[in-house]
């Protein structure tokens, strides 16, 4: 996804409803999401941006093995990968 797509998905009630919380607090996707965004708009990087790339692609090479049967589009297993800035239908 590009930033602006992912800027514009976190802001819906699809993507602040998935993701693993503690109590009302922002989900884990949805935090990794922004700083996704700000990785994409930047063009030096140091350790701790390559650390969260590499859990990006990480949580992104797991859940997508988890891929449900049937039509995916509006499932949360969806909903979470786009947090982490993968959309699975493009």
């Amino acid at each position: 996804m590009t930033a602006k797509e992912l800027e514009s998905w976190l802001e819906t009630e699809d993507s602040n409803s998935v993701g693993q919380k503690d109590g009302n607090e922002e989900s884990t996707g949805h935090k990794s999401g922004k700083r996704i965004i700000e990785l994409l708009q930047k063009n030096d990087y140091n350790e701790d941006d390559l650390a969260h790339m590499k859990k990006v692609i990480s949580y992104v090479h797991r859940h997508s093995a988890q891929k449900p049967s049937g039509d995916v589009e509006h499932t949360r297993w969806r909903y979470s990968l786009m947090n982490w800035g993968h959309d699975p239908l493009k």
